[in-house]
């Protein structure tokens, strides 16, 4: 409970969109006024106040001459606050329109020389002192004028008892009941003091308000004479009017009439207050104490652990001083372009370092900016529990939280985030429960969207969803092999991935295939021809035969015009079948009429022609001739290749579509080709599951390749 008072107490509060991720670093030699030496050395004046409250009016009129010791105390406390002149210039303060901590000297000696520092410098000079050097008379009536001014010292206590009304370890009635106690002693016995005074100046003894009841009141001890004082003035206050003690000179009448005015208000300022806090009490700290009440009542009836009955606490202290900023009720009553305009102001900065929305369009990012909220949250508060259902995201401003996750019923620290970092778009964007409990360690600002408002964003924005994705992906592969994802977990995140990168308008990701490998795959068609016309050509038309269908593309069917006279019927023939087959394979249907616009397949012909589809294990296209017997066979599968190291970290992702080879030594060559620099050892597929014999993989997988 004492930490959460002090947290309380603590009124500094990151800004909105404050760039700060560290803690408060103050410059050399400035005191922050939430250091706990300073929060004593306050408390230790507090108890001086108090002392100079009852003395000065005290010795103004009760004490004609001071004594040695009486002497020394007073300027060893005026020493103390002669010390705390000092400390002020190097005290930082907080500024009320940045809610942040100004360490620079130049700006707080100009806001101290404006304010108090000419106050607190007369309050402090030693006037008594002065008199003794100069006349040799420490005690004059004028310096024990002057010595009043150490009353605006009772400045501090005002501060004070603000404190300690909100201090949630105190009962807030009784707080209230000895502040306006404290205002009524110090009434009554400022008045005596002041009414006694009038009498002991006055030159005729026996006229006055106290000689006419005690004539030789002088010769009474102090002790006597002061308790006097102190009847007149509590039976003034209160209207009782014995009769036995009443003004007997125009002077004490004067001071009589303004003093019983002076009641009128300080009565009706007491009869309120009391009538406050009996009937409703001070309504928001009021209810804030309820509320605090209510909490612990709640953790102790139902047996709550002590650190969820902090966490409560905690956070409605957090959400009370957050209460009084009115930073939600003002940003709600002004039009959307004008919240628009400040949230990317104060949020844009940091939005746009996180990973997650790294290459995003401009249009998406003030989109996001704008759904956007922020919110407090104290130290050791929850924000996101494990396995929870994912409802909102997250965005680090200023503070920190840990990274928490529960092996075999162990809960382990994974790791601590700072400003900039994201947390929450696993469990949002994958529908998967949260992967991690989140846990603030300080004071921290998160930036919340909803997972329904973020998905809505990504989808309206075609071009922008595959980046955020493809981000999202590549942060994944790298840390997914970590034991805070089990493999349940692992192989349902990729998977929902792969769903969304499968996509029609998402395909292209991680195809980011160069001109080599396009041209790999206009090539890639093998054929083995077992007619007899096939088997009669001589090796060197094979090898014609060969070259010229691999650069045949797509578009171009003149090129059969090229072949040679001598046999042309029977390599066109070959050929026409050749690029036919390719064009079933690319799942051109209706090509083979612009390919063989001449060619003897009938329709029983076409319907011969069989296409597996590309996720089949084997691809395999035939055609066969009922005429001549002739056919081909087609064999293919086309895999994409990912790369993801674990140790070069400057390497960049990429992809490339390849024909599979007939081993995973060979596709590891090829990768190790293909990406200079770059040695893998394992493959996994699309679910993560690493895989060991290369027959395993279909037509269209894509495979992960990772280095050990």
């Amino acid at each position: 409970m004492e930490d959460i008072s002090n947290i309380f107490h603590n009124d500094l509060l990151p800004s909105l969109g404050a760039k700060a991720n560290e803690s408060i670093k103050l410059r050399k030699f400035i005191i922050s006024p939430y250091d706990s030496c300073y929060r004593t050395w306050e408390t230790f004046l507090l108890v001086l106040v108090v002392y100079s409250a009852w003395i000065c009016p005290f010795e103004l009129a009760f004490l004609r001459h001071l004594s040695w010791v009486l002497f020394l105390v007073e300027n060893i406390v005026n020493s103390f606050f002669a010390i705390d002149i000092i400390l002020t210039f190097f005290l930082a303060y907080l500024d009320k329109k940045s809610y942040l901590l100004v360490d620079n000297p130049k700006r707080i000696a100009a806001r101290y020389i404006s304010s108090w520092f000419i106050f607190d410098v007369c309050s402090t000079i030693p006037y008594q002192a002065f008199g003794l050097l100069f006349k040799k008379h420490a005690n004059g009536l004028a310096y024990r004028i002057l010595n009043m001014l150490r009353l605006w010292r009772l400045r501090r206590l005002s501060d004070l008892f603000a404190r300690l009304e909100k201090d949630i370890r105190l009962d807030y009635y009784w707080i209230r009941c000895i502040k306006l106690i404290s205002v009524t002693l110090f009434t009554v016995h400022c008045s005596g003091c002041f009414n006694y005074l009038i009498a002991d100046r006055y030159p005729n003894p026996a006229r006055t308000w106290i000689g006419a009841a005690r004539p030789d009141y002088r010769s009474e001890s102090l002790w006597v004479r002061y308790v006097t004082s102190i009847y007149w003035s509590i039976t003034t206050l209160t209207t009782t009017g014995y009769g036995d003690l009443h003004a007997e000179n125009p002077r004490e009448m004067l001071f009589s009439i303004c003093y019983m005015l002076f009641n009128l208000g300080l009565t009706a300022y007491l009869i309120g207050n009391m009538t406050n806090l009996v009937v409703q009490g001070s309504c928001r700290t009021r209810n804030f104490r309820d509320t605090i009440h209510a909490a612990s009542q709640f953790a102790a009836r139902n047996q709550l652990p002590e650190y969820i009955r902090d966490e409560m606490l905690s956070h409605i202290c957090l959400r009370y001083k957050t209460e009084s900023l009115k930073q939600k009720e003002t940003l709600d009553s002004l039009p959307k372009g004008i919240r628009s305009g400040i949230a990317y102001h104060l949020f844009f900065h940091v939005i746009e370092k996180v990973y997650l929305f790294r290459g995003v369009s401009y249009t998406c990012m003030l989109q996001l900016v704008t759904a956007m909220e922020a919110e407090y949250f104290p130290p050791r508060e929850l924000v996101i529990l494990q396995n929870e259902a994912p409802t909102d995201v997250y965005i680090l401003v200023s503070g920190a939280v840990e990274e928490r996750f529960v092996i075999d019923g162990v809960e382990k620290v994974q790791g601590v985030m700072y400003a900039g970092e994201i947390f929450g778009e696993i469990g949002a964007l994958c529908s998967v429960p949260q992967p991690f409990t989140i846990c603030t360690t300080k004071i921290s600002q998160l930036l919340r969207v909803s997972t329904t408002v973020l998905k809505n964003i990504i989808e309206e924005n075609k071009d922008d969803e595959q980046t955020v994705l493809n981000n999202i992906f590549q942060v994944f592969t790298k840390t997914a092999q970590d034991q805070r994802f089990s493999t349940e977990v692992s192989g349902k995140f990729l998977g929902k991935l792969n769903q969304e990168f499968r996509k029609p308008n998402n395909y292209s990701a991680f195809n980011q295939v160069g001109q080599e490998n396009e041209s790999e795959a206009k090539g890639r068609v093998t054929s083995c021809c077992r007619n007899e016309r096939c088997k009669e050509l001589n090796e060197s038309e094979r090898c014609n035969h060969v070259t010229i269908h691999k650069t045949a593309k797509q578009d171009d069917f003149n090129i059969i015009n090229n072949f040679p006279a001598k046999g042309e019927s029977k390599e066109k023939h070959i050929l026409t079948n050749l690029m036919f087959m390719e064009s079933v394979y690319r799942g051109e249907a209706d090509v083979h009429r612009q390919i063989l616009p001449d060619s003897s397949l009938t329709r029983s012909e076409e319907d011969h022609v069989i296409t597996q589809n590309s996720l089949e294990h084997t691809k395999k296209v035939s055609i066969s001739s009922e005429k001549d017997g002739s056919s081909a066979v087609l064999e293919i599968k086309r895999v994409t290749i990912h790369v993801y190291p674990q140790q070069n970290k400057k390497f960049v992702p990429c992809a490339k579509v390849i024909k599979l080879p007939g081993s995973l030594d060979e596709l590891f060559n090829i990768a190790c080709q293909k990406f200079s620099g770059y040695c893998p050892t394992k493959v996994f597929n699309q679910e993560f599951a690493e895989i060991d014999d290369v027959t395993v993989i279909r037509d269209g997988d894509r495979l992960f390749l990772m280095e050990s």
